[in-house]
């Protein structure tokens, strides 16, 4: 692969899912590190909390791995959090929407978002990863 992203952010409560992907970024080289959150207002804490704080400690991804259906904030709600603060973050983010879902109106309705890059089937492959690093 022929980019390398400092750190890349899965949000996701599928476990499984989490460490298979965790483990192709870290085969691959794709990223240094990951991060990972198992529902959107974990990731949206996380993320306001770098912009209140400002420390150094917290770090913002390049990419968000965002699946729609999850418990607490799915990933619909997330987008529309997002939406709110993604200005006010130091550095810009790319969102792809990673999901099973195959219905038309769920990727339909991703990809007329303005803030998602791209809608990629799960299970992710390659080919998906060399989508996002170019």
């Amino acid at each position: 692969m022929s980019q390398q992203f400092e750190h890349i952010c899965i949000i996701d409560d599928d476990s499984i899912y989490t460490n298979l992907v965790s483990k192709i970024i870290k085969l691959n080289k794709i990223a240094n590190h990951i991060l990972i959150f198992r529902n959107g207002k974990e990731a949206l804490d996380y993320l306001v909390d770098s912009i209140e704080t400002k420390a150094d400690t917290i770090v913002i991804p390049q990419v968000i791995l965002l699946d729609l259906n999850m418990p607490i904030m799915d990933g619909w709600e997330f987008l529309d959090e997002f939406e709110k603060i993604k200005n006010r973050l130091s550095k810009k983010v790319s969102v792809y929407v990673v999901s099973s879902s195959i219905n038309k109106l769920d990727i339909d309705r991703a990809k007329a978002n303005h803030i998602v890059q791209d809608y990629l089937s799960k299970p992710l492959q390659s080919t998906d990863f060399r989508k996002i690093l170019n």
